[in-house]
This record gives C-alpha cells, sequence and structure tokens, in this order.
C-alpha cells in the first residue's frame, strides 16, 4: 500500500474520531465552562491526553515498530510475538507501578501542574479527585500502544485509527447526566477510565485475529530483546511526544492565571485537527516502509517515501494552519460559545488559537521527519531535540506569560508564543541533522510542490478573508444562523484550495490516481 493510501485509512478513521471529538468538547464545555471547575477538569484530563497522544497516536509505536517489524521478517512470526509478549508485561507492570504511586501522591504531583490555584482547597481537591479516576488511562493506553504496533508492523491500521473513537463515544453521554459543572467534570472523568479498557480491549481482539497469540498472565522479564525495545522505546517516546509535553509546561504555567487552563483547552481542541489527521497519519503510515527501505540499505526509495509524506502533509497542513490564523475568534466563537462559555471566552481563547496555527506546520512536521530517524533505530537524536524544544519552551514561556502578566496583558498567550517557536526550532535540528548524515535531502519537486500548496493557500486565504468580511450578508442566507455560515465558509475555502492547488499544480490527479492504485 502507498502512504497515500495509508495516510488515507488512518486519517479517515481518525477524522470520524475527531469530529465525535468536536461534539464531546461542545457539549462538555458547555457545561463545564471556563473558571475554576474548567481549569479542575482541564487539569484531569492532562495525564490522559498526554498518555493517548504519547502511545495511541503513534509515538511508542514509532519506537516499537522497527524492532518489532525487524524480528518478523528475520526470526519469524513466533520469535516477533514472544518479543511482544514480553515487552507488554514487562510495559504493563510499569505503567501499573506508576499508577499506584500517582493515585497515593496525586495531591503532591499536581502541585507541578496544577500549582498556581493550590490556594483554592474545593478546587485544588475536585482536580485531585478527577485525575485520580483518569490516571488509569496510562495502563490502558499502554497495552493499547503496543497492541496497535503489532497491527501497524502488519499495516492494518483500521483498528488503531478507530480505537480512539470509543473515548469520544463514551465522553459524549457524561455531558447529560449531570445538571452542575462538577457533576459532569465527575461524569467525564469516570467516562475515560472506562473508555481506556474498551480501547485496550478492541485492540486486544484485532491482534488475535491477527493471529498473534499474547498473554498478560506471567511475570516480566528483561529478556535481550525487551531491553533492546525499551532502550529504542523511551527516548523514542520522548522524541515523539516534544509537543505533548510543552503543552504540559504552558498548562502548568497556566494554572497561575485563572480561566487559562480553559482557554488553552479550546485553542487545542481545534489546532490539534491537523496534527492528528495529517501528522501522526502520514507518520504512521511511512514509517513501515521507511524501515524495510533502511534495512535494504534502500537509500532512494527512502528519499521517496519521505518526500511522499512531506508533501503529502504541507498540501493538507499549509491551508488549515492558514485557516486558523485568519479566523481564530470567530472559530472559536461558532464552536465553543454556549451554556457556560461565554463570548468573552472566545476572544481569549482565539488569541491563543492564533499563535498556535503559525506553529502547526511544525508540530507536522515533526510528526513526519522523526520517523526518518525512529527507521534507523535512531532514537536518541530526536529525544535530544525534543528535550531541547522542551527547554526552550519552558523558559521562554514563562518569561513571556509573567512578562507579559506584568504589563497588564494575558500572559497566556505567551505561553502559545513559546511552543510554537520550540516546534519550528525542532523541526529545523530535525531536517538539518537528516541533510547532514545523507539520510535524507528533499527533491526538487517537494519544494516545487510545497512553493505550489503556499501558492494556492494564499488564494484560500483571500477568498476566506473576502467571506468573513461579508459573513453578516452571508449569515442572512442561511437563516440567520452563525454555525451553518461556518460551515458554509469551511466548505467554500476547501474548494477553493482544490480548485487553486489543481491549477497551480500543487495536486495533480494522475498522482492521486498512481498513489492510491499502489
Amino acid at each position: 500500500m502507498s502512504v497515500a493510501r495509508n495516510t488515507l485509512v488512518q486519517s479517515s478513521l481518525t477524522l470520524g474520531s475527531r469530529v465525535l471529538g468536536m461534539v464531546r468538547d461542545i457539549l462538555l464545555i458547555a457545561k463545564i465552562g471556563a473558571g475554576p471547575v474548567g481549569d479542575a477538569w482541564a487539569t484531569a484530563q492532562q495525564f490522559p491526553n498526554l498518555f493517548r497522544r504519547i502511545f495511541a497516536e503513534g509515538a511508542f509505536a514509532s519506537a516499537f515498530v522497527p524492532t518489532y517489524a525487524r524480528t518478523l521478517e528475520a526470526e519469524g512470526h513466533e520469535a516477533a510475538r514472544a518479543v511482544a509478549q514480553e515487552a507488554l508485561r514487562v510495559l504493563f507492570a510499569t505503567t501499573a507501578a506508576l499508577t499506584i504511586l500517582a493515585q497515593i501522591f496525586m495531591p503532591w504531583v499536581l502541585l507541578l501542574i496544577h500549582g498556581g490555584q493550590a490556594d483554592d482547597p474545593e478546587n485544588y481537591a475536585l482536580a485531585v479527585l478527577l485525575t485520580r479516576i483518569t490516571m488509569p488511562y496510562l495502563t490502558f493506553m499502554a497495552i493499547a500502544a503496543l497492541l496497535s504496533g503489532v497491527l501497524n508492523s502488519a499495516e492494518r491500521f483500521i483498528l488503531s485509527a478507530g480505537a480512539p473513537t470509543l473515548l469520544n463515544l463514551s465522553l459524549i453521554p457524561a455531558a447529560f447526566v449531570a445538571p452542575s459543572a462538577e457533576g459532569t467534570a465527575l461524569a467525564a472523568a469516570v467516562a475515560y477510565f472506562f473508555a481506556g479498557l474498551l480501547q485496550a480491549g478492541v485492540l486486544w481482539w484485532g491482534v488475535r485475529r491477527q493471529k498473534v497469540h499474547i498473554s498478560l498472565i506471567g511475570w516480566p522479564r528483561l529478556t535481550p530483546a525487551v531491553k533492546k525495545v525499551l532502550k529504542l522505546a523511551i527516548p523514542g517516546t520522548i522524541a515523539a511526544s516534544g509537543t505533548q509535553i510543552n503543552i504540559i509546561v504552558s498548562q502548568s504555567l497556566a494554572s497561575f492565571e485563572v480561566g487559562a487552563k480553559s482557554w488553552l483547552y479550546a485553542a487545542d481542541r481545534l489546532y490539534q485537527l491537523p496534527l492528528g489527521l495529517v501528522g501522526v497519519a502520514v507518520g504512521v503510515a511511512i514509517l513501515p516502509r521507511l524501515s524495510r527501505a533502511a534495512r535494504a540499505f534502500d537509500e532512494a526509495g527512502s528519499r521517496r517515501t519521505m518526500d511522499e509524506g512531506i508533501g503529502l502533509a504541507m498540501a493538507l497542513t499549509l491551508p488549515a494552519a492558514a485557516a486558523l490564523m485568519i479566523a481564530p475568534v470567530f472559530l472559536i466563537d461558532v464552536f465553543f460559545t454556549r451554556g457556560e462559555f461565554l463570548l468573552s471566552d472566545a476572544q481569549m481563547s482565539g488569541h491563543a488559537l492564533f499563535h498556535f496555527a503559525w506553529g502547526v506546520p511544525a508540530f507536522v512536521l515533526i510528526k513526519v521527519l522523526a520517523p526518518a530517524f525512529f527507521a534507523r533505530e535512531d532514537t536518541k537524536t530526536p529525544m535530544r531535540y525534543a528535550l531541547t524544544s522542551v527547554l526552550i519552551n519552558t523558559v521562554l514561556g514563562a518569561g513571556l506569560f509573567f512578562w507579559m502578566k506584568s504589563n497588564g496583558q494575558a500572559g497566556f498567550i505567551g505561553l502559545a508564543i513559546a511552543t510554537s517557536i520550540a516546534a519550528w526550532v525542532n523541526t529545523a535540528l530535525l531536517a538539518m541533522t537528516l541533510m547532514r548524515r545523507g539520510w535524507y535531502t528533499p527533491g526538487a519537486r517537494l519544494v516545487s510542490g510545497v512553493v505550489r500548496a503556499a501558492l494556492a493557500t494564499a488564494v484560500m486565504s483571500a477568498a476566506v478573508w473576502f467571506m468573513l468580511q461579508n459573513l453578516a450578508l452571508i449569515q442572512a442566507q442561511v437563516l440567520n444562523s452563525r454555525t451553518l455560515a461556518a460551515v458554509l465558509i469551511v466548505l467554500a475555502g476547501g474548494v477553493i484550495y482544490a480548485f487553486a492547488a489543481l491549477l497551480t499544480g500543487a495536486i495533480r490527479i494522475s498522482d492521486i490516481r498512481q498513489a492510491l492504485r499502489r
């Protein structure tokens, strides 16, 4: 299967999950709102969201897949099954122990990520309770990650991409079971627990259908094969999770500004869409092919795969990033302003979304460039760069946050600026290292394609800006509905970009047919 076809499978299922996720967030944000309870709920989601993005969205699998695939090819089915089973037992034991310790020490753990509101005992106690309930999601996602890696190695992407849908299906009913904000947050936290159990169960069933029989029963052993997996997986997971760690850092600083966590969370829901739909999907799709090319010393094949992956990622990401920059407040307002989430909250969240938006291409490129290192079993270099970006984000974010607050501005906006700058530094380091080592140099066709995609994006941006200037007229044609007007503008922007991309040559019908046929 081609990169485009694998990406289409991954993105299609991820799109369904993200649409449900948007429905989930619209309902929950409307019930919980922005403020102390909203901040406590955002805190309780930090660990589940981090683990979901690290594990379920490919970061752990990116480190596990090359080792598993190489063992499968070199030593056979049974040897690969044994590696997966032993690795799963060690992973389960480790994450279960961390979960138990977190339950005990949660009041002190949250001082690191919610310390700014520790002087509000009632709100802080709520955050501790909610996070204790959501914390077991770590163990479930660890199991799901390894099982996804087994499926992805066989280029079976449907279940691993579709399993996150269960999280949204579990959380949506939580918005209706309690009348109060506190009750809704508690119900949603419980839903997180059961969603993790369901996701792990479905993937377990999928792996057994591939006739890979793995058992959790047995004492965990650090065999040589497991040590090798962990040696790659630990730095690889850190490397692929730099953006998510930066989000945790930003949220921790935001706890010193009441409401800021809720505003950042709403912005996060929108700018994560292209990252999940494009960056994660392309990264997962190209890794098996890059791993095979690396084992066969096929540098030409590796470069073609990277060119195809980056070209596809940028053709889909640039227009999304531009739209988020042009209409950040409008989009936040349309999706989230209802119930307890006010227009003033949308305006604050929109400021953060604008600055996250110009970092979106970097967030996506990190997901596409890092697999080139993982495929060659080099996980330490991306890890160093990820930690460098975390350091930059922490220092710059803290500096901007407190400087802007001292000058009477919203300090959390500085956190969004720092996160995007850190992502671009990470991207530049990854790209320069690949070129310096001779592992990858962009082809002329890729460079031309990105320039053409940028031109098509400029055309779309001008059209969207014009429509926003005439929003009242458009709204009058659709029953005075702001939501319908937004849908119309988004659809029109997509159609305009598609035509502009075809006219500029950024997308060619012959390439689409050839990619999907392979």
